[in-house]
């Protein structure tokens, strides 16, 4: 089974599948260890991981390599984030191959204007939905494996209210999408009402912290039928907030100690970057070498 397949099969049972956002292998690697079937590569963590806001800095060729290496370093699918398709709809066929071929097993398309910007800031606008039907319909044209998953993200609701949400929607399904995802759903009922009016899988986000998400949990958006949830911030502000504690803790301690509610062992570093993997492909070249190869 492909990894595509593996991810659209995921998204089309009924548990819900929870998505925590990777913005590089070592992090994708903690949520495989922390059990998750399948990762999220988030363009807003990718950003703030080079000190960027998510305006669309980061380009297409960006993206994919990092994509590439995050789906490289784990055994579960990851869906890319191609953001608006950087362009019209031949760069957004390329888009398609450029991720597929770095080993996603589908990839974010959202119907914002270039340059796009974080869905839970200020400034957003969209394109027309014939514009972005088109750009589905170059998508799913350019797919090589027809199980590579297209998650239409609309930004209407926050916008233009939940009907225009409700008909993109409908719309980008019927252009190509998997799926569709709903930025900025905020109640449950809200979840209710599209998961109920729109003709496939539908999927949102949640932050940490944000007051838009308050009183979203797990449970109850897969009892209002919401078939994915991306945490698109989570591994991101866990480690802002590992990261100032541990420096506040070495300024205080003026050098370092064994604290383990602060820091991880230091084995675990080698275990996560593979060096025990490393060293027995080291010791079997010797062991071959020695025996005359």
């Amino acid at each position: 089974m492909s990894p595509a397949q593996r991810l659209h099969e995921l998204i089309v049972r009924p548990p819900l599948l929870v998505m925590p956002a990777a913005y590089d292998a070592l992090s994708a690697r903690l949520a495989q260890e922390a059990g998750f079937e399948a990762l999220q590569v988030s363009g807003l963590s990718l950003s703030a991981a080079d000190g960027l806001p998510d305006f669309s800095i980061l380009s297409m060729r960006e993206m994919a390599d990092r994509t590439r290496r995050i789906a490289a370093a784990v055994d579960i699918p990851v869906m890319g984030d191609g953001d608006t398709g950087y362009g019209g709809v031949v760069n957004v066929w390329h888009t398609v191959r450029e991720f597929e071929a770095a080993g996603a097993a589908g990839m974010n398309l959202e119907d914002q204007s270039f340059p796009k910007r974080c869905g839970r800031v200020e400034g957003k606008e969209l394109i027309p939905l014939r514009e972005m039907c088109a750009k589905l319909d170059a998508a799913a044209s350019a797919r090589r494996d027809p199980y590579f998953v297209l998650n239409a993200r609309t930004d209407a609701l926050g916008i233009e209210g939940i009907d225009a949400a409700v008909e993109r929607a409908n719309a980008y399904l019927r252009a190509g999408a998997t799926m569709v995802f709903i930025q900025g759903v905020s109640r449950v009922d809200e979840a209710e009402q599209l998961a109920a009016a729109i003709d496939g899988p539908v999927g949102m986000n949640l932050i940490e912290q944000h007051p838009d998400c308050a009183g979203l949990t797990f449970e109850r958006l897969q009892a209002a039928g919401v078939a994915r949830v991306s945490l698109s911030a989570s591994l991101m502000l866990s480690a802002i907030h590992g990261m100032r504690e541990g420096l506040r803790r070495i300024r205080e301690w003026g050098g370092t100690r064994v604290d383990a509610q602060v820091f991880a062992p230091f084995d675990d570093l080698h275990t996560l970057c593979g060096t025990p993997q490393a060293l027995a492909i080291e010791r079997r070249a010797r062991a071959f070498m020695d025996a005359g190869g």
